[in-house]
């Protein structure tokens, strides 16, 4: 399989971003009362993770952290090419008046926090939902946008964003991913 790989970000940058991120999120909410990080499966979780430990080395605190599955929320749930693969959901405090900091790795259409709005929704009523995500590459299809953003890479429709963890990949880094086989079969 042929495809080309570019690095976006390397484990340095990575981190300095996370740091950013949990210094705004800290700022923007007046500090960290009621405040909790879910993290959306599966990178989502091991970036909330590492939110969760800047913030609490910042503020010296233990904000709670959750862990969302929006598998059976997506609008493609249905569509017969549709396989899913249901993970763990676990939120294990209650939501109701807490400052949620919903925490992916990737934004692209926006259909994966449209579901993860909806699945959120099931375990109460929070203050407010903040979204943190790594990368917004574009292309959004829904009135979607990130509060909080470690990069923004505009990419085009044959291109993928690759954010590689080390608790997965064993490095972290982000890459775009082109395929070089379909952009010859689109004639780009």
């Amino acid at each position: 399989m042929a495809t080309k790989k570019m690095l976006a970000m390397d484990s340095s940058e990575i981190k300095r971003a996370l740091r950013r991120i949990a210094s705004e999120i800290i700022e923007k909410n007046n500090g960290t009362n009621e405040l909790a990080i879910v993290g959306m499966v599966t990178k989502g979780v091991f970036l909330g993770n590492r939110l969760v430990k800047e913030i609490n080395c910042l503020e010296d605190v233990a904000i709670p952290m959750g862990v969302l599955d929006t598998t059976l929320y997506r609008d493609d749930v249905n569509s017969k090419n549709f396989r899913p693969r249901v993970e763990q959901t676990e939120i294990n405090f209650d939501i109701n008046g807490k400052k949620i900091i919903l925490v992916d790795d990737v934004i692209y259409t926006g259909r994966t926090v449209r579901a993860a709005l909806d699945a959120l929704m099931d375990f109460g009523r929070p203050q407010c939902i903040q979204l943190a995500v790594m990368i917004d590459r574009g292309h959004r299809e829904l009135p979607i946008s990130a509060d909080y953003l470690g990069k923004l890479i505009e990419t085009r429709k044959d291109e993928q964003v690759l954010v590689a963890v080390k608790e997965i990949e064993k490095e972290d880094m982000v890459y775009i991913v082109k395929d070089k086989k379909k952009s010859v079969k689109d004639g780009k």
